[in-house]
């Protein structure tokens, strides 16, 4: 056993904006950071979950306040669980021996899912499309994916970072993950087109959609699979998962009581600034009432001018075209958000989900699903 407080360094978030370092640099370059991943918060400006409820008083409380609890996990996952982390580089007993790998085992179909007794195969040949045991069963979900966080279902073993190499490494168990996540799409209403996880209405989507929308448990489920997608070394999954969810939630009314799960909730399981930023960016676009929408960036201090011009070293191309070209401050911001709305709208065609009868059509043609499967590199 290490010295376990003598290098103890991680400081636990006190404040929403603590939690939150999704507009610390409010650029699409995140040149600081390779691959724009969260690091730090980056906070300077804070405000307790009261002071956040107190500034909603004049709207919706539920809609409009920020959860502390939702920021604080979110922060916590997105940053790799920083207290499990000092453990471990402090304890050489903290993580399980490598037998004891339960998710891995339970995935490698050699033990069966607790209490139910239930193996994965099973799972994958005869639950899908069981919508009503999909639905009722409690216990399969943390089992199907598993996290470095305790469930609801105790007899499921949290994941550790050793777990996790060796679960990527193995191409039977990425191959059964992809297929568990195929059936909770189904169940969703949702389908898998290609490898890089993009998605689109499944044939089912109304029924479907209809279920999702009233039946709000799901929305724990879906923030659980999008950890775990992360965690698994599926993490590209999840931009494109949330963005359909945030469109039909937002633009096409079909989910409109998950608006507020996949703002708080899904958004923020992604680990790269940009791709929050853009989701938020789009949701703002179509968020009603537009003045309701808390999840915006925080308003900036004045830098006091020196010169015809000041801008920071090192700031974004687009912020230095926009702010050169304009003849007034004002003008310089719009042009800014201008081009802004623009980057996103061309990068939101990546995303754009095709709706109608004439794109559900099986992926280039392949009715077998795990034949589909077995053909994505892991």
């Amino acid at each position: 056993m290490g010295n376990l407080m003598g290098s103890w360094r991680y400081k636990e978030p006190s404040t929403v904006e603590e939690c939150d370092s999704t507009w610390e640099t409010d650029s699409e370059s995140d040149e600081h950071q390779p691959g724009g991943e969260e690091e730090d918060s980056g906070i300077s400006e804070s405000m307790s979950p009261a002071d956040a409820v107190r500034g909603a008083e004049h709207s919706d409380a539920d809609e409009m306040k920020r959860s502390f609890y939702a920021a604080k996990d979110l922060y916590k996952y997105r940053h790799s669980y920083p207290v499990k982390i000092q453990l471990a580089e402090n304890s050489l007993s903290f993580y399980p021996s490598p037998n004891e790998y339960r998710n891995l085992r339970f995935y490698l179909n050699k033990i069966p899912l607790v209490p139910d007794g239930i193996y994965i195969e099973e799972i994958l040949t005869k639950w899908r499309g069981d919508y009503e045991k999909l639905e009722h069963n409690h216990t399969y979900i943390q089992w199907l994916f598993p996290l470095r966080e305790q469930g609801l279902n105790f007899y499921a073993q949290e994941l550790t970072q050793d777990e996790i190499k060796e679960f990527q490494s193995t191409r039977e168990a990425k191959r059964r993950f992809l297929l568990a996540y195929t059936i909770m799409l189904d169940f969703f209403g949702i389908k898998l087109l290609d490898k890089n996880g993009n998605v689109a209405r499944a044939l089912n989507w109304q029924d479907r959609f209809q279920h999702l929308n009233e039946s709000q448990h799901n929305y724990l489920r879906i923030t659980r699979i999008l950890k775990s997608l992360g965690e698994l070394g599926f993490e590209s999954f999840k931009l494109p998962l949330v963005h359909l969810l945030l469109e039909e939630a937002l633009v096409e009314g079909t989910l409109p009581n998950m608006r507020h799960s996949a703002l708080e909730y899904f958004v923020y399981t992604l680990r790269q600034h940009a791709q929050r930023r853009a989701l938020l960016r789009f949701a703002q676009r179509h968020y009603q009432p537009p003045e309701n929408f808390i999840w915006r960036p925080p308003k900036k201090k004045r830098i006091p001018a020196s010169g015809s011009t000041v801008m920071k070293a090192g700031k974004n191309e687009v912020v230095e075209r926009s702010v050169g070209k304009a003849r007034s401050p004002r003008e310089g911001r719009n042009n800014l958000e201008r081009e802004a709305d623009d980057m996103d709208e061309r990068k939101s065609g990546e995303w754009k989900t095709a709706k109608g009868s004439m794109v559900l059509q099986e992926v280039r043609g392949r009715v077998d699903l795990e034949e589909y499967i077995e053909t994505i590199p892991l």
